[in-house]
């Protein structure tokens, strides 16, 4: 799964990177953005391509209320045609989420170690996402809201997870973005689990455990 992850970069160099219109104000290094968080995210509509901040936890367009969007922070990518809550958004309204690294637990012992995995070259970690716009009928106003889409772990992360989120390679970004693709079939060979991103994976600091804990050194490796 993915519960929680690190968004380090401005806005304004993510849109020269995803070659995107900023449409948000920069929120800042962000190390333990947490489920119900805003988030940054890349969307495209038509010919336009935008950097935005939307809530972290799909609300379906179709919910009596934002109650479940907590629980939807991750979408599995095996059951996405068959979801409800997920199967007209994998049509319809993907996003990127790109990220520093993620951050996944193993239980050492008596101990639940916390591990950042980003990309070995440093380069921005870009994770499949879903959205959707849901009509708040007590504020009058759409709430947007996303989830990240998990599949089978590859080779680097079996030892730590029986889930990682979708990792998209550079030459996908654009395709996953796509609005015109909408062939079910051509989207879900983009979600299984690859080695074309080299991943590097450290031990933190147990800081990270506490959603209020938000600086540079929860992903300090252990021992620097």
């Amino acid at each position: 799964m993915c519960g929680r992850f690190v968004q380090e970069r401005p806005a304004s160099e993510l849109a020269e990177i995803f070659a995107a219109e900023p449409l948000v104000d920069d929120p800042g290094p962000r190390f333990n953005v947490a489920p119900t968080d805003d988030a940054l995210v890349v969307v495209q509509r038509d010919d336009r391509r935008a950097i935005t901040a939307y809530r972290w936890g799909l609300i379906p367009h179709w919910a009596d209320d934002a109650k479940g969007g907590s629980r939807m922070i991750n979408a599995r990518a095996e059951t996405l045609t068959s979801s409800p809550a997920f199967r007209d958004a994998l049509v319809r309204k993907r996003c990127l989420v790109p990220v520093e690294s993620f951050y996944e637990w193993r239980r050492e012992g008596t101990v639940r170690q916390p591990y950042a995995i980003g990309r070995a070259d440093g380069r921005p970690l870009v994770l499949a996402g879903l959205w959707s716009g849901w009509r708040d009928p007590e504020a009058d106003l759409v709430r947007r809201t996303f989830t990240i889409v998990t599949t089978s772990p590859n080779e680097t992360m079996a030892p730590i997870h029986d889930r990682m989120p979708v990792v998209l390679a550079d030459s996908e970004w654009a395709t996953w973005l796509d609005p015109q693709l909408t062939d079910t079939g051509e989207l879900l060979a983009m979600l299984e689990p690859r080695d074309d991103v080299e991943l590097a994976v450290r031990a933190v600091s147990q800081l990270v455990n506490n959603v209020r804990n938000d600086g540079p050194e929860l992903v300090v490796p252990l021992g620097a």
